[in-house]
């Protein structure tokens, strides 16, 4: 499981966030450094009100919480003899929100509702400051991911045209129809999509009928980035005279070799 880390600055204290197959998930056990005195996150989850809080959460995001423990334990919340880890929470209720970890990125790591609920057994100040950092960060994750989406889609119309005028010079004779050349520019937008995607964008519609948009929509960032290279080796194989067997060949071919190199590309994966 691929795991991304990244740091809040809350007054003074370094808050870790870590990205698991894009759920999100903040430490406690980092934000427990801020509160004056002793306390446990065991503390905090025998309180009743804690209790019932993340059970709800539960029941409205996790189709598996197990509801019956969940009424064994809440029965037992706030008596004087009860204590429960955040291990066990997990492992009787099936829990999502809260999870404890151990090795590289050890420690107890709750969803963003949920921490920040206990932002406030920390301090009411510091909840309002940790909230404004996670929406800080989220606001300049957003921005950053529009800017990179935005490069990607002008840099691949660029391409296109760059492609569509070599397909209009070398591919297109003269006494065309309109409807025949409009032919030929999709079966050129059709071959890049088998070379990438394996799929024309007819099967991609067929294959998922209910996604919005159509197969570039739906491409990541690497295959975009594939992609506009892809028109323009394209536009040069066409330069070249090679046919469309020879050329969807090679292209596959690079396809696949960048696909490689990208997805194994540490800066890409920042960028998610």
């Amino acid at each position: 499981m691929a795991t991304i880390k990244k740091t809040l600055h809350v007054l003074g204290n370094d808050i870790s966030i870590l990205y698991q197959n894009k759920i999100e998930f903040i430490s406690l056990t980092d934000m427990l450094k801020a509160k004056d005195g002793d306390f446990f996150i065991s503390d905090w989850l025998r309180n009743r009100n804690t209790i019932e809080f993340i059970g709800i959460w539960e029941s409205v995001y996790n189709p598996a919480f197990n509801y019956g423990e969940f009424a064994i334990i809440k029965s037992q919340a706030g008596l004087n003899n009860y204590k429960i880890s955040v291990k066990e929470w997990a492992e009787k209720t099936n829990a999502i929100g809260l999870k404890a970890s151990a090795g590289r990125y050890g420690g107890t790591y709750a969803h963003p509702d949920i921490a920040f609920e206990f932002g406030m057994w920390i301090s009411a100040e510091f909840k309002i400051y940790l909230i404004k950092e996670f929406q800080r960060l989220k606001q300049e994750e957003n921005t950053n991911l529009k800017l990179e989406w935005n490069l990607q889609r002008t840099l691949s119309k660029i391409n296109y045209k760059i492609h569509t005028d070599a397909i209009k010079e070398n591919l297109i004779p003269s006494e065309l129809s309109n409807q025949q050349i409009s032919y030929i520019y999709a079966n050129e937008a059709d071959l890049l999509n088998v070379a990438l995607f394996g799929m024309t964008a007819k099967q991609w519609r067929e294959h998922f009928p209910d996604n919005e948009g159509n197969i570039r929509d739906s491409a990541t960032l690497e295959q975009l980035v594939v992609l506009s290279n892809l028109e323009s080796i394209n536009a040069l194989l066409i330069q070249q005279n090679l046919p469309q067997n020879e050329r969807i060949f090679q292209l596959n071919k690079v396809a696949i070799a960048q696909m490689k190199s990208l997805t194994e590309n540490k800066s890409i994966n920042k960028l998610k």
